[in-house]
């Protein structure tokens, strides 16, 4: 078995936008976003905008690799940004519509590069899917 690439995306986001929301628009921007595990880690961190700002971006760039954007096909809650405890590295869960699609097309991977600044956060995924000597799934 190898795999092959289904999607790629990229998505890099202000900090300072990110900020502006929170200010703005409180738990319901937060609520609507982020999953109340991704509200507590960031809630931890000296600057939680930052840490979200970059679980933001990361959500953009799995729905650009997917091909739909968050919408219709599934939204910010389906999809969870976590850290591996003993790497720090991040990767995703898929929840509910995003999961289901997922599956459909038959994602066996995706991996996650996330980097942030005092100014920006940005995030790279890429889609694989396990395909056989032939080429098929």
């Amino acid at each position: 078995m190898s795999e092959r690439i289904l999607g790629t995306g990229i998505d890099i986001v202000d900090n300072d936008r990110i900020e502006a929301m929170i200010k703005r628009w409180d738990a319901h921007f937060l609520d609507r976003v982020f999953l109340p595990e991704e509200q507590a880690y960031c809630s931890n961190k000296a600057v939680p905008s930052r840490h979200l700002a970059g679980r933001f971006a990361v959500k953009e760039a799995v729905s650009k690799a997917f091909r739909t954007g968050i919408g219709p096909r599934f939204g910010w809650l389906d999809i969870e940004v976590v850290r591996d405890d003993a790497s720090g590295a991040p990767s995703v869960l898929f929840h509910g519509d995003a999961a289901r699609f997922a599956d459909e097309l038959g994602v066996s991977q995706i991996m996650i590069s996330l980097s942030h600044t005092r100014h920006y956060a940005v995030a790279n995924a890429v889609l694989l899917a396990s395909v056989d000597s032939e080429g098929a799934k």
